[in-house]
């Protein structure tokens, strides 16, 4: 399997896995154009050619980053690609110089298997919410806030 960053090739299949996790509640949809607009962030995994994993680190400020979208193909689950994946994404951070990264999300327990901390959503700054306004299920979030610091 080859971990790398996502070319605009990838859009389709990435849409096809968030689109799945999104139809069954567990996260949220992304409409192509985000995914377009966003693609240098994303990075995927690959096996045999077909991409069974995918996700993206978005800056949000000097000092903090955003896990989004992180999706594993059913087929693939509990096999290590989503760590991975956030693994990478972690790296990328200290490689950029940012000493947080955080994510929102509705499987905390899988963050917390990767070191990150149940933060009260409150504790993050303003600017991480200016997208949410958009979002179908603003102000009633049921996502939870996670945060680890970078060594």
């Amino acid at each position: 399997m080859l971990i790398r960053k996502a070319k605009i090739s990838d859009v389709e299949d990435i849409h096809k896995l968030i689109s799945y996790y999104a139809a069954a509640g567990q996260m949220l949809a992304r409409a192509r154009t985000t995914l377009y607009e966003g693609i240098r962030e994303f990075s995927v995994v690959e096996d045999q050619g077909k991409i069974v994993a995918a996700g993206s680190l978005h800056v949000v400020w000097s000092d903090l980053a955003e896990v989004r979208a992180l999706a594993v193909a059913p087929d693939y689950i509990r096999q290590g690609l989503g760590s991975l994946l956030v693994q990478t994404f972690l790296k990328e951070a200290k490689e950029l110089e940012l000493p947080r990264v955080f994510a929102l999300t509705y499987k905390p327990e899988f963050f917390v298997k990767c070191g990150f901390r149940l933060i009260d959503k409150d504790e993050l700054p303003q600017k991480v919410w200016k997208e949410c306004v958009n979002c179908p299920q603003f102000p009633n979030c049921e996502e939870t806030a996670v945060i680890i610091d970078i060594e």
